[in-house]
């Protein structure tokens, strides 16, 4: 994924430097009163971000995939901090634009003098882009900061037997991004403290290779449930994002992925059903493989063959990686699925969510990106996620351990 978002180096190398370039008009204007030592000094550690920014858009290409995280991180804070300083420079531009144009129509004599830029204007940009900068950085520490959240959820068909029904979900793990077992070892407890009837994992185990797991894997066999630990597949977890020496290779990851779940004491969902049943009164949990709707992701669920013998149960549970299947699928031709959980999203690992107000810019891709939808009987829950992927961090939009209680 982030090969693929390098892809084009050499238009990511203009785009950096012309940043670089606009936001130095910022910085040399609030410089220009300082003794000249300090000022050249101040430049040259400017224009040697720049220099370590374009090695890292280099190096991308031969590093190992851990090492890429930390190079993408690096260039997502550095440009963010030319994109805010950028934006407020553009302003003070038009600014400047608007008042020669009324000069150029005013009838009083010019007096030879351009318009200044604006120092207020070029300290608020350059205060603008350090914050933009420093709260991606700042996101770092966020990114093993688990949060549980609860959600209640009243559905008038549910068995008297399964009222009060406690399911932990947890959704896009990405084990390859991970680098202290120790805090995921927390999050791992979190989700056991919260004494769960049933936990469900809704894909993306790992970034691609199944060998993601090998220093994890003793920590999430640990999972364990009355009801047992289910699983299903997402995107990621096909390998799709990586070069494999042959087709075969691929496929044996895949099976890989497969026999390490089942080794972890979790049973993976294939495009079928399971069936509980408490005092005579029965529920039915369906998995599905992925399923997308939207950005090209692989349709490799079969919702056809999961639903297959439940049409008799009274309540059904969905797991399915991606939310885009809802719309597109689950709601128009399965009626009878009561509660689907996906997640894929992971809120963008950026966005506000705060009392009242909740946003990110995935909400323009995906209509259900994070929490708890309702469409006439059905709802949806989208996890925002257990770990992380890209990005080493989050901001605003925390990992998540979700707790469903079923009324």
């Amino acid at each position: 994924m982030l090969r693929s978002l390098l892809t084009n180096r050499w238009a990511l190398l203009v785009l950096f430097f012309l940043l670089h370039l606009y936001a130095f008009q910022a910085v040399r204007h609030i410089t220009r009163n300082l003794n000249t030592g300090i000022r050249l000094t101040l430049y040259t550690l400017y224009w040697l971000l720049l220099a370590l920014q374009l090695y890292c858009v280099f190096a991308f290409t031969s590093s190992t995939e851990r090492t890429n995280y930390f190079l993408f991180t690096f260039l997502l804070i550095v440009f963010m901090v030319q994109l805010g300083t950028s934006l407020f420079m553009l302003v003070d531009d038009l600014r400047r634009l608007v008042l020669v144009v009324v000069k150029a129509f005013s009838k009083k004599p010019s007096s030879g003098n351009g318009i200044s830029r604006s120092t207020f204007l070029s300290w608020l940009a350059v205060l603008v882009g350090c914050f933009f900068g420093g709260t991606f950085l700042y996101g770092m520490s966020n990114r093993y900061n688990y949060r549980l959240r609860k959600v209640n959820l009243k559905f008038p068909n549910l068995p008297e037997s399964f009222k009060g029904l406690k399911i932990i979900q947890l959704s896009d793990i990405h084990s390859g991004s991970f680098n202290n077992k120790e805090a995921v070892m927390r999050g791992v407890q979190m989700a056991l403290d919260a004494k769960p009837d049933l936990i469900l994992f809704t894909g993306d185990l790992v970034n691609n290779r199944a060998t993601e797991m090998d220093d994890y894997k003793d920590i999430f066999s640990k999972l364990n449930a009355p009801m047992g630990v289910y699983s299903t597949l997402g995107n990621h977890d096909y390998g799709d994002y990586v070069q494999w020496p042959s087709p075969q290779a691929k496929a044996d990851n895949l099976e890989s992925l497969k026999k390490l779940q089942a080794n972890m004491g979790w049973r993976l969902l294939m495009n079928e059903n399971v069936i509980f049943e408490k005092n005579g009164e029965k529920i039915a949990l369906l998995g599905i493989e992925n399923w997308g709707a939207k950005g090209h992701f692989p349709k490799h669920g079969r919702l056809d063959l999961a639903h297959k013998g439940t049409e008799n149960i009274p309540f059904k549970i969905l797991m399915s990686h991606d939310p885009s299947h809802w719309d597109a699928q689950v709601r128009p031709l399965y009626p009878d699925i009561d509660l689907t959980l996906s997640g894929h999203t992971h809120g963008m690992q950026f966005g506000v969510d705060i009392p009242g107000f909740k946003w990110s810019p995935i909400k323009w891709m995906y209509k259900e990106w994070e929490d708890i939808y309702k469409e006439q009987k059905q709802y949806i829950y989208v996890n925002r996620g257990f770990g992380f992927l890209g990005y080493m961090g989050r901001v605003g939009i925390l990992p998540e351990i979700t707790l469903i209680e079923l009324g």
